[in-house]
């Protein structure tokens, strides 16, 4: 399994590059942050049907759907205000529509390389001088703002899939 793990100072407005994402918080609070990249296979069960399963994506090949499992909990001692975690998607792959999920997370995309988010039914993109909806394949970034605050030694996750070209 691929995993990255970080331990991070958060400042008051600030962000802070996790080599495949971000994390912000509007308080000063200590994250831990730990990025899982896997893949999914298709394997047949003892009794003849078809199971789907997640493995490490030590090598993956286009077509293959991987899966971005980032896990966050509050390591410092003070409640987490204004959480958002950003991870962007690589140009080798294509989001998969419906996959970014989280608990008590408001999931936004970016089309501009990061620069602004919005939620995916209100984004939209140029091509060829003609504005059109945005698609899954226009999507550079995904970003996740919690809710509510994360209390002390609280955790969350948030996760999406996209398909190698």
């Amino acid at each position: 399994m691929s995993e990255f793990k970080f331990v991070i100072s958060v400042l008051m407005f600030g962000a802070l590059t996790l080599g495949n994402g971000s994390v912000s918080a509007q308080e000063r609070d200590h994250l831990e942050v730990v990025t899982t990249v896997q893949k999914e296979i298709t394997v047949e069960t003892d009794d003849g049907n078809q199971e789907t399963r997640l493995v490490a994506a030590e090598s993956v090949v286009p077509g293959e759907r991987v899966v971005y499992t980032i896990k966050f909990r509050n390591v410092g001692q003070e409640p987490a205000e204004n959480v958002v975690i950003t991870n962007p998607i690589a140009q080798t792959l294509t989001y998969v529509a419906g996959s970014a999920a989280g608990a008590d997370l408001e999931v936004e995309f970016s089309v501009d390389g990061g620069q602004s988010f919005a939620r995916a039914e209100q984004l939209r993109v140029v091509d060829n001088g003609i504005e059109r909806p945005a698609t899954t394949i226009d999507y550079t970034h995904v970003r996740w703002v919690m809710q509510s605050e994360l209390a002390v030694g609280s955790e969350g996750q948030a996760q999406f899939a996209a398909v190698l070209e």
